[in-house]
Order: structure tokens, then sequence, then C-alpha cells
């Protein structure tokens, strides 16, 4: 059961590749920094997932395991929008 969970939220982290890959299409640093941010996001959760799997059934572990990909999570979410914000630059 401990090894669905883990891969449950591996899962939801293929999401943000995704969206990093589409970011990475195109070819100016904006969409780069975008592109980053995102792979960052999804790196994040995939080393949450993996920190899950092996934090087994010790709840200390899952827990603070939990809380560090929340706060990497959240982090990176906040600097992917602040950087949206900044827009692309004028040419």
């Amino acid at each position: 059961m401990d090894a669905l969970a883990a891969l449950v939220v591996a899962i939801t982290g293929l999401p943000a590749l995704g969206v990093a890959t589409w970011y990475a299409r195109y070819d100016d640093e904006h969409a780069r920094g975008l592109a980053l941010r995102w792979a960052l996001i999804a790196l994040a959760i995939l080393c949450g997932a993996v920190g899950l799997y092996f934090a087994g059934g010790s709840r200390g572990a899952v827990t603070a395991v939990a809380v560090a990909m929340a706060l990497a999570v959240n982090a990176l979410a906040i600097s992917t929008i602040l950087h949206a914000r900044r827009g692309r630059p004028r040419r």
C-alpha cells in the first residue's frame, strides 16, 4: 500500500513535466525560465514520491517528506507566478 501512495504522487508530477516540455518549445529566455521552473516542480514532486516510498510505514518520516515536498512545490509555484507576471521582454 505504501508503494501505491508513492506511485500516485509520482503520477501527479507528470503533468508539470508536460508543461515544462510545452514551454521548452519556444526560443526565448522567458519561456525557458518558465520551462525550468515547471521542470523543477516536477522534480520536487518526483523526489517527494521517492521519499515517500523509502519512508515506508514510519509516520514521522512520511510527514517530514510530505511537508518538505509541499514547501518546495509551493516555493517553486510562487517563483513561477512571479516569473510569469514579469511578462515577456519587448523586442
